[in-house]
């Protein structure tokens, strides 16, 4: 690769057509930046304290939020940096590194979004296998499980990228090295990249959500046959979380990664690419904690624990 690279380092164009407007962005997206860590180091922390938590829907849900904030964490420091900056460099490494680790992260939540469909419909379906099949020997295999091949899809996708030469342009028309607007820089065809890229993006996306639609399906047939209203509202409503996320989720990676890296156009995808870099981490936590019955009363217990101690105290 270091032979035939003649680029050292991108220069990150962002949102600097925006001129002054750059100052406000950076005011939102840093406010938006601290609710998502605040957030999702809430419900990891709620997880890890309160003992009623510790089942496999909610050891999903703390390795998500952990991964979520990991995948901000890869993006979102260095966008802020490079509003406020008029040298909005990043080296070629940086930018492989980069890429790495936004594709690792971006495929284990995915995959562990799956996995949680693939819970919901072992609770409701199958409540009497329900600790055999999700013991926690079987939880954390599937949670390493995601990591491992969201890390090898992304090393897979991260190297079809970076084995082509890059020999002259080097304004990357993002606010951080994405797929789409950094082969395009590539000076050689890239067809075939492209095209292994895609089959990669079916792969990692609809795999995951044709598992999600089949689990609902069996857990939408079980819902009809439980008799009462309430026992139906119950059912569903833990399910309700989980499902909204992966409309969101899906829906924007969706749009960026399930068509031909020809059609990239940059306004139109930097503006969907803030939905699931920005609103999606944000609305995950907020979604999990705000209407989750389990989450909200064990954030209540550990409140009310924390006032007791400092009251003897």
């Amino acid at each position: 690769m270091a032979n035939s690279t003649s680029v050292t380092e991108f220069l990150l164009l962002g949102f600097s057509s925006l001129g002054e407007l750059q100052l406000v962005l950076f005011v939102i997206f840093l406010s938006l930046y601290l609710i998502i860590l605040s957030g999702n180091i809430t419900i990891i922390s709620v997880i890890r304290l309160d003992c009623n938590l510790h089942t496999p829907m909610y050891f999903f849900l703390c390795v998500l939020s952990i991964s979520e904030t990991l995948y901000t964490v890869v993006i979102l420091p260095k966008m802020l940096i490079n509003l406020l900056s008029v040298l909005r460099t990043l080296s070629f490494v940086s930018c492989v590194t980069q890429m790495f680790f936004f594709l690792g992260f971006a495929v284990t939540n995915s995959l562990l979004l799956g996995v949680m469909g693939y819970d919901r419909y072992a609770a409701i379906c199958q409540p009497l296998h329900y600790h055999i099949l999700m013991s926690w020997r079987v939880c954390g295999q599937l949670a390493a499980s995601c990591i491992a091949s969201g890390f090898l899809g992304s090393m897979v996708g991260t190297t079809l990228v970076f084995s082509l030469p890059f020999c002259g342009p080097n304004k990357v028309d993002h606010y951080f090295c994405d797929i789409s607007p950094v082969i395009h820089l590539a000076c050689a065809d890239t067809h075939i990249n492209e095209l292994l890229i895609f089959i990669g993006g079916v792969l990692v996306l609809l795999v995951p959500l044709f598992f999600i639609c089949v689990s609902y399906g069996f857990i939408v047939r079980t819902i009809l046959r439980i008799p009462s209203a309430e026992g139906k509202r119950k059912a569903f409503s833990t399910c309700a979380s989980h499902l909204t996320v992966v409309i969101v989720h899906y829906g924007c990676a969706s749009f960026i990664y399930l068509r031909p890296s020809a059609r990239y156009t940059s306004g139109k995808d930097r503006l969907v690419t803030v939905t699931y870099t920005i609103i999606t981490p944000l609305f995950s936590p907020m979604v999990y904690s705000l209407r989750n019955k389990d989450v909200k009363m064990a954030i209540r217990r550990i409140i009310g624990k924390a006032g007791f101690f400092s009251k003897t105290l």
